[in-house]
C-alpha cells in the first residue's frame, strides 16, 4: 500500500465538545510547522475547513500559522499547512492531520498521520474503524491520551 514507513498516531481526546479535535489540530499544526514539516489538515467539509482555517489565526495569542484552504484540484499550494475537505489526489507532505470520521485515500502520501478521536460515543465508534483499517492493513498505530 505505501512505499514508505508510515507512522499513524492516534490522539484520544477526553474532552467531548465539538470544537476539541480543531483546537489539538491547531495544537499538533504548531509543532510540525515548527519542526518544519509540510502539513496537510483533511476535514469532513467545507464549513469544517473554514472553521479551522479561522481558529488557525486565533487559537493561540502571538502564533502565527501560515496556511491555506485548498480551493481546487488544480491550486498551486503554497503554504507549509493546507486544509482541505475533498480527495484531492495530489495532495502529500510529511504530516497528514485526519479530522474526518473516515480515512482519506490518500493517507499513504505522508510519512506521518495523526488521527484525532474526541470522546462522544460517535468519535470513539469512528475512531475504533480507522484504528481497526490501519491494524488491518499493516501499520502499527501508537495512542495517546491527551487529557
Amino acid at each position: 500500500m505505501t512505499h514508505q514507513p508510515l507512522r499513524v498516531d492516534f490522539y484520544i481526546l477526553a474532552a467531548t465538545d465539538k470544537s476539541a479535535r480543531l483546537r489539538f489540530a491547531c495544537r499538533l499544526a504548531e509543532k510540525a510547522y515548527g519542526l518544519k514539516h509540510k502539513i496537510h489538515a483533511y476535514t469532513s467539509s467545507p464549513a469544517i475547513a473554514r472553521e479551522l482555517d479561522e481558529l488557525l489565526w486565533t487559537f493561540r495569542q502571538g502564533s502565527f500559522l501560515p496556511h491555506e484552504l485548498v480551493q481546487t484540484d488544480k491550486q498551486e499550494m503554497l503554504a507549509p499547512i493546507t486544509i482541505g475537505h475533498s480527495e484531492q489526489s495530489d495532495t502529500s507532505g510529511d504530516f497528514l492531520i485526519n479530522l474526518a470520521d473516515e480515512i482519506p485515500p490518500f493517507f499513504d502520501k505522508f510519512e506521518r498521520v495523526a488521527e484525532i478521536v474526541d470522546s462522544t460515543s460517535v468519535g470513539r465508534s469512528a475512531g475504533r474503524e480507522r484504528f481497526g483499517f490501519y491494524k488491518d492493513n499493516g501499520f502499527e498505530p501508537n495512542t495517546h491520551k491527551i487529557d
